[in-house]
C-alpha cells in the first residue's frame, strides 16, 4: 500500500515542500530511505521504529521504502520524523490516509514518541501556500513562532498518539492562536540599561551619536574600563524594531536553531559577540551545508568584536562585503544562497600591546614601531568602515564609588529616535536609512559647510594629517550631531566634535 504525506525542509533561510511517499511491499523486513537524505534523515528510521512501537502501534514487518521528493535536493535535519511515522502508519493501514494529505507534518520524534522542536518553524509557516492545507501539525515548542503567520492554522502536539487521535477527531482541537501585537509589545524589553554605567560621559555621548546615525564604532581602552558593558547597552538606545524587522530576525534565529524555546518572537535587537578564535565561516556563514554566520545572526542588531587585533586577518577581511552590501552570498556547486546581514559593527581593543594608554604610569613609553606593528594586526579596509573611534579611560575611584545614577536608555533613545526619523525623511527618495550610509552624492547635498566650518575642517586635515577617507567620516558624524540638535545645517561646533572621534587617523600615542 502507498501513502503520501507532506512536510517541509530548509535550504538556508528558505523552506521547500517535501512529499514523503511510503510504500509497503512483501519482502524481508527493512526500511530504506531514498531522496538524498543526510545522516540525520537516514537515522530517522531507528527513531521512528522505536517511537511507533513505544506509542502502542505495531511496526510493519514488511519491506518499507520511504522516498523524499524532490529527489534532487538534499534533505537535512530531523524535522521529517513525524511525517515519516505518519506515512508508515497510513501505508500499513493503521490510519485512514484520506485526510493526512490535508496537513503539513513537522517534528523530531523521541524514542518514546514525544515530539521535539525543529528548526525553521516560522520560515515553513511563511512558505506554506495559504488555503491549500488545513494546517500545520508540529511540536508544541514551535507553536508560537509558526502562529505568527496569518492564513494557516497551527496545531501543536506533544506526542505521536496525540497526532493520530487528532487525525481521527479533527473537530476536538481548535487551532493555536497568538496575539501578535501583544506578544511584540511585551517582548520589547531589555534587562540592561545605560543608567547602570558609571562615569564615561564622553563615551556615552559618542555611542549616542553612533546609534543616531548608524555609525560603526571602535572602543579603545585598557582592560576593565567597561568597553564590553558599554557595547552591550548600545542596543538599548537604538530605535525600536518594527514588527517587520522582528519577524525577519525571528526567522533567522529560528532557522539557525537559536530561538529560545516558547519565546516565539524576538523583538529586541540581537547582540552577537563571537570569540576572536572564530573562523571566517563562523563569522560570515557557509560550510558544506551553508548556514548563517554571526553577521546574519546580528541582522538588525549589533555585531561586537572584542579584542579586535586578535582576530585573524582573513576573518576581518571577510567582513568587508557584508558591511558594504548588507547581505552575504554563499556559492556552492549545487546551489547559491543569500543571507541578510544589515548590522552595526562595534569593535573593542586595548590601546597598546601592554593594554594601557601610552605615556601613563601603567602604560609607560611605547615606540612608534611597536604601535604600528600592533595596529597593523587590524585590517585597514575594516578600519575604513568604522566612523567613530572612542577612547575609554579607566574609571577613577571617585567615579566607581559615586552614587550618581546616569541617564537612562529610554531618555537617550528618545533623542536617537528623533534623529533617525529626520534621516528617514531626508533619504526617503533613496535606499538608505541612516547618515552612515551616505554616498558622495549625499555628502555634497546634505553636508555643506559654512566658511567657519570649512576652515576648521581644512585645518584639522592639515594639522592632524587626516586622510580623504577621514574627511568623509567626519562629515557624516557631524551631520548626525546636527540632527541630534535638530539643526538643519552643520555648524563649526559639530565639525569640532566629529574630529575628536578620529583618534586612529593620527599618531595619538606619540
Amino acid at each position: 500500500m502507498l501513502a503520501k504525506v507532506y512536510s517541509y525542509g530548509l535550504s538556508g533561510l528558505e523552506a521547500f515542500r517535501v512529499t514523503i511517499e511510503v510504500d509497503v511491499t512483501n519482502g524481508l523486513p527493512a526500511t530504506v530511505i531514498v531522496g538524498l537524505p543526510d545522516n540525520a534523515v537516514k537515522e530517522s528510521k531507528e527513531r521512528v521504529r522505536s517511537a511507533i512501537k513505544n506509542s502502542g502501534y505495531p511496526f510493519s514487518l514488511q519491506r518499507l521504502t520511504v522516498n523524499l521528493s524532490p529527489a534532487d535536493i538534499k534533505k537535512e535535519g530531523s524535522a521529517f520524523d513525524l511525517a515519516i511515522a505518519i506515512g508508515i502508519l497510513a501505508a500499513s493501514g493503521q490510519i485512514e490516509p484520506a485526510n493526512i494529505k490535508q496537513y503539513i507534518f513537522l517534528g523530531q520524534l523521541s524514542l518514546d514518541g514525544k515530539l521535539q522542536p525543529v528548526n525553521g518553524g516560522l520560515s515553513i509557516a511563511m512558505s506554506a501556500p495559504k488555503g491549500r492545507y488545513r494546517g500545520i501539525i508540529l511540536p508544541k515548542a514551535n507553536a508560537k513562532e509558526a502562529a505568527l503567520v496569518k492564513g494557516i492554522d497551527i496545531f501543536p502536539m506533544e506526542h505521536l498518539t496525540e497526532v493520530v487521535n487528532f487525525l481521527y477527531n479533527e473537530k476536538d482541537m481548535a487551532p493555536f492562536r497568538v496575539d501578535i501585537e501583544k506578544l511584540f509589545e511585551t517582548a520589547q524589553t531589555y534587562d540592561i540599561d545605560f543608567a547602570e554605567v558609571k562615569g564615561q560621559t564622553h563615551v556615552k555621548r559618542g555611542l549616542e551619536i553612533a546609534a543616531a546615525g548608524g555609525h560603526n564604532t571602535l572602543l579603545i581602552g585598557p582592560p576593565g574600563s567597561g568597553k564590553t558593558m558599554l557595547a552591550r547597552r548600545l542596543a538599548t538606545i537604538l530605535p525600536d524594531m518594527t514588527l517587520e524587522e522582528s519577524l525577519e530576525t525571528t526567522r533567522i534565529h529560528s532557522a539557525a536553531g537559536l530561538l529560545p524555546v516558547q519565546k516565539g518572537l524576538l523583538a529586541t535587537r540581537p547582540f552577537r559577540a563571537p570569540h576572536h578564535t572564530s573562523s571566517a565561516i563562523a563569522l560570515v556563514g557557509g560550510g558544506s551545508h551553508p548556514r548563517p554566520g554571526e553577521v546574519t545572526l546580528s541582522h538588525n542588531g549589533l555585531l561586537f568584536l572584542d579584542e579586535l587585533p586578535e582576530f585573524p586577518r582573513n576573518v576581518l577581511e571577510a567582513l568587508r562585503q557584508p558591511l558594504e552590501d548588507e547581505f552575504v552570498t554563499i556559492a556552492r556547486a549545487s546551489k547559491t544562497l543569500q543571507f541578510p546581514a544589515k548590522f552595526m559593527l562595534v569593535c573593542a581593543m586595548n590601546p597598546t600591546p601592554q593594554g594601557h594608554f601610552p605615556n601613563t604610569a601603567e602604560g609607560g613609553y611605547i615606540s612608534t614601531y611597536q604601535m604600528q606593528k600592533y595596529l597593523s594586526k587590524v585590517s585597514a579596509p575594516l578600519l575604513d568602515r568604522i566612523d567613530i573611534h572612542l577612547e575609554v579611560p579607566a574609571l577613577k575611584s571617585k567615579e566607581i564609588f559615586s552614587g550618581t545614577v546616569g541617564e537612562s536608555s529610554a531618555c537617550i533613545k528618545e533623542r536617537t529616535g528623533k534623529a533617525r526619523k529626520t534621516q528617514l525623511q531626508r533619504f526617503k527618495q533613496s535606499r538608505i536609512f541612516a547618515n552612515a550610509q551616505m554616498t558622495q552624492k549625499h555628502l555634497k547635498e546634505f553636508c555643506t559647510l559654512d566658511e567657519r566650518g570649512e576652515k576648521l575642517l581644512t585645518m584639522a586635515i592639515d594639522e592632524l594629517s587626516l586622510s580623504a577617507r577621514a574627511h568623509d567620516k567626519i562629515l557624516k558624524v557631524a551631520r548626525t550631531i546636527a540632527d541630534l540638535e535638530e539643526e538643519e545645517n552643520i555648524a563649526e561646533r559639530h565639525i569640532a566634535e566629529a574630529v575628536q572621534y578620529r583618534s586612529l587617523d593620527r599618531n595619538w600615542w606619540g
